[in-house]
């Protein structure tokens, strides 16, 4: 990406967002995430939504920034946005060919970008203009491609650090994510966020800053892993509890094993802990 852009040749507003659309979008969302999730988990040590662990997140600008290994990962964000940031409206760049395929999107907090330097300059002043609004945050995959979780090596694109070294004020947050496949017919969406990244700290450029959130992110998502090789729910909050059972056949055979032999049919193979809020 194009250093040395001017972001403040022309103010950006960002495109409204109308609740009843959002609304109707998580309607959708919930239920659909239940039919291809067994869960969606958060990893309970450093939830960013309890006051007690980041009571600073409370004001002021907010950017996550993410690994990228799925194509789930933006519906998975925006999920994550509505149950634990619900007074922040979700705001994240995508790319602009898609965008004009699915403009729907537009109206539920995605923006279009491309890969020329003029959409690299409409890039950063959307995203300064998110930075300044206290209604909104920023969610960005900085490693800019679909990445293995395992491939911790590739360094992240430099946009992100130039809007938060010249914001220099507010939070970045590191959140890692994974789909594995444990005891379930399902998979499961393992989530994990990092403390909050400090943005007014003085730094000596933003390539220092850069430095600091790819260390961060590649941390997060190691810790993440080690959960995932667990196969435990026990450290994990369940945001979102999906269909039991391995399907009708081999439920409907567990069914009868179970009149037979006088025990409880139980469709999930294990006990989840933390909830479905």
């Amino acid at each position: 990406m194009p250093n040395l852009i001017d972001t403040t040749e022309a103010e950006t507003t960002l495109p409204p967002v109308a609740d009843w659309m959002q609304n109707g979008f998580h309607a959708f969302l919930r239920p659909y995430l239940r039919r291809h999730f067994d869960a969606v988990a958060v990893a309970a040590g450093g939830r960013p939504d309890k006051p007690s662990v980041a009571p600073e997140l409370s004001g002021g600008p907010l950017v996550v920034l993410t690994n990228h290994p799925s194509w789930w990962d933006p519906v998975v964000a925006h999920f994550l946005n509505r149950q634990l940031f619900p007074d922040r409206q979700f705001r994240a760049p995508i790319d602009a060919a898609a965008l004009s395929q699915y403009q729907v999107f537009e109206r539920l907090g995605f923006f279009g970008i491309d890969g020329t330097r003029r959409g690299a300059t409409n890039f950063l002043r959307t995203a300064a203009a998110v930075l300044e609004s206290p209604a909104d945050m920023l969610w960005i995959t900085p490693e800019g491609r679909f990445a293995d979780v395992r491939d911790d090596a590739a360094s992240l694109m430099p946009g992100l650090a130039h809007v938060c070294h010249r914001a220099g004020r507010g939070h970045a947050i590191a959140l890692a994510l994974e789909y594995v496949f444990w005891n379930e017919r399902l998979p499961v969406c393992l989530a994990k966020f990092s403390s909050p990244i400090d943005l007014s700290l003085p730094r000596e450029n933003k390539t220092v800053l850069l430095q600091e959130m790819t260390v961060t992110l590649r941390q997060t998502q190691r810790e993440l892993s080690s959960g995932a090789i667990a196969r435990s729910f026990e450290p994990f909050d369940n945001l979102l509890v999906g269909k039991s059972g391995g399907g009708f056949v081999y439920d409907t055979f567990r069914r009868l094993r179970a009149i037979v032999t006088g025990g409880r049919f139980q469709a999930r193979h294990e006990n989840l802990s933390g909830t479905d809020s």
